[in-house]
């Protein structure tokens, strides 16, 4: 490629419109609780996960998985792909949230939470009802149809805001 022609293209990708992407995962205990964890950036609660390193090369799953041993010290290989999000709000770009499968946790995974101290304040198990009381917004819609695609066994689940599509 010539550099007129390498400039071009470096131009035209910097003219693309531009998406944020994050991964989580969902865990449970056997109860059917779900982890949650507590930021100390922002209000309210969120699952493991945080946003794809796109720029390295990193995958949604390996985005996930990469955080949730960040955020919680556990290194778990990550179940199915349960839902995709595409999320809009003011003054950001879209994100598309990608929620995976963390399995159920035993006793002993519970006791080998350690939080990442920098980011998260604490962590809880919450059961289904209480899910929107603790996750704002779209988030809260997410993990209520991830939960559904994991006890129907259907497939992945597109959402908008949330919501199911299509």
């Amino acid at each position: 490629m010539t550099t007129s022609s390498a400039s071009d293209f470096a131009s035209y990708i910097a003219s693309l419109p531009r998406v944020l992407a994050g991964a989580a995962a969902l865990f449970r205990d056997s109860r059917g609780r779900v982890l949650l964890v507590e930021p100390n950036y922002r209000e309210g609660w969120a699952l493991p996960g945080g946003t794809i390193e796109s720029d390295e090369g990193e995958s949604p799953r390996q985005g996930a998985r990469r955080e949730t041993l960040e955020e919680i010290g556990l290194d778990r290989p990550l179940g199915r792909l349960l839902a995709v999000d595409w999320v809009t709000g003011p003054g950001r770009p879209p994100l598309v949230a990608y929620v995976y499968d963390g399995g159920v946790l035993d006793k002993t995974d519970l006791k080998a939470i350690r939080l990442q101290e920098e980011e998260l304040l604490s962590w809880r198990l919450v059961p289904r009802e209480e899910i929107t009381e603790h996750l704002l917004g779209a988030l809260g819609h997410r993990v209520l149809a991830a939960l559904d695609t994991l006890a129907d066994g259907s497939g992945t689940v597109e959402l908008e805001n949330g919501l199911r599509v299509g």
